[in-house]
């Protein structure tokens, strides 16, 4: 399994409203392999992206 931390350091993107966002609003559920995928995160949407991909390990 790949972690999270094996992609590189955080590609985070800019809030560009002022507006609150519900924190679940930037999440999805992968239809490949059901893991909970970040959209504010680059590495995990590109990760994602690939076909037959497997989970990500998730490492704080």
């Amino acid at each position: 399994m790949t972690k999270l931390s094996d992609l590189g350091p955080p590609i985070i993107g800019r809030r560009h409203s002022k507006e609150y966002v519900n924190e679940r609003d930037h999440f999805h559920r992968c239809p490949v392999c059901g893991q909970a995928v970040d959209w504010r995160d680059l590495r995990q949407v590109i990760w994602h992206e690939q076909p037959g991909h497997r989970p990500l390990e998730i490492d704080s």
